[in-house]
Parts: structure tokens; sequence; C-alpha cells
């Protein structure tokens, strides 16, 4: 590994949890409680997974809902989603230990989410994680969300690190999309998509069900060789 600086930026829900289908489940039960059957789980998760609640209540529900209503939603979802998951919210099998290795390598750690403060620190502190990383950047801190790149180049800001220096990774179609238009490589987490569902895109150095056995020093040399390494 060269001493340039590296960093690892992570999408918070569906990569450092597997917790998207309590996501998608208060979507639907909102939808329906309000009686409206236009979102099913799967449809959210595959189409506007990593987006933030604006941006899915425009899509699914009204292009033109204002944002007070749309925050509105977007809170009474957020608390059925924890009320659903509290108890469930557990670390993906190996993040962990791939947290420390990657420190232990001086990579600059971040996050970069479509989620809001208040599940941030509702996930965070349930996994014991937050003192890993030195920036955490939510969709209220930029002007526009995934799939665009800002909440990406935010984090890479800063934690002083060039956006072709970061690996970014993601779950959602719409992030591995923001991560691409940042400039930055993916690795692809397969807890919301399947693999062959990121296949068309050319950031992705590769994918993983989860961070067991991942190699820090195999990541970093995609970056400093600018070759990816093999797919899973």
């Amino acid at each position: 590994m060269n001493n340039k600086k590296n960093a690892f930026i992570f999408d918070m829900d569906g990569v450092l949890t597997d917790n998207m289908r309590f996501h998608a489940d208060s979507w639907v039960e909102l939808f329906k409680d309000y009686g409206m059957e236009g979102l099913d789980a799967q449809k959210y998760l595959v189409e506007t997974a990593g987006m933030k609640g604006l941006d899915v209540l425009r899509y699914f529900l009204d292009p033109n809902i204002s944002e007070a209503e749309a925050e509105r939603f977007t809170e009474l979802k957020d608390f059925l989603y924890r009320v659903k998951s509290r108890d469930l919210i557990k670390p993906m099998p190996g993040l962990c230990e791939f947290l420390d290795a990657a420190d232990k390598k001086e990579i600059r750690l971040g996050i970069g989410t479509g989620a809001g403060p208040r599940n941030i620190d509702y996930v965070l502190n349930l996994l014991n994680i937050t003192d890993k990383f030195r920036a955490i950047v939510n969709p209220f801190q930029v002007c526009n969300g995934k799939p665009h790149p800002d909440i990406f180049l935010r984090a890479a800001e800063l934690l002083e690190v060039d956006p072709s220096a970061c690996i970014v990774f993601e779950d959602a179609l719409p992030g591995v999309e923001a991560a691409r238009r940042a400039g930055m490589r993916c690795v692809a987490v397969t807890t919301t998509n399947s693999a062959d569902a990121f296949s068309s895109f050319d950031n992705i150095v590769k994918i993983i069900d989860d961070f067991k056995g991942l190699s820090v020093d195999a990541l970093c040399k995609s970056l400093d060789n600018r070759h990816p390494v093999t797919l899973l």
C-alpha cells in the first residue's frame, strides 16, 4: 500500500446491519394505514432503498408532496421502524473485525447514509461503533440525496481524502450510482439486491454477502493499482 490516504465510506442501513427489510415493511404498513396500496416491500428495496424519505414519498406517492408533509410521514415510518427493529439490530457478520483491521491500516472511516440523525444515532448506538467513524454524513447536510453524489463527496471532504482514494460500501442501487457519480469505487453488499443486480455498474470492485474474510489490503491494492479485485 502506498502512503497516500485512503478511506472507506459506508452506507449504514443494509451495510453495517441487515435492517433494510424493517424499513421496507414500515413504509408498507404506513401506506396501508393511510389507505394507500401502491407500495410493496420488494419494490421499495429495489427502486428506492437508500433514498431519503422525501424522495421515497415523491417517487411512490406524490411527486409534488411538500417537504413538511413528507417529513411528517417519514417520522411516522421511522417510529414504526424503531419499534419493529429494536431487538433485532445486529452488526453484519465480520463487520467489527473488518473495521478494526482498517483502523490498524490507518484507513479513514466514514458513513454516508440516507438515514436521518435520529436513526443514525439509534443504529450506531445499538451496534456500539459510533467512535469508529471520523465523519458521518446524512442527507440533511447536503443539497441532494442519493443517487446524487453529494453525500459521498461531503464524506470524502470531511475525511480529507480524494474521492478517487475512497471505496464505498453499498447495498442499494441508488447508492452504488451515487458512488459512481462521485468517482468512487464500490463494494456491493447483497443484503438488498442480488449480485446480478449490480452487473451494469463499472465501479464495483467486489460483491460480498458480509464482511467475513474481507481483505483490507486487497481493497487498498485495488485503489493503488487501479485494477479491480476479483468479484465473489
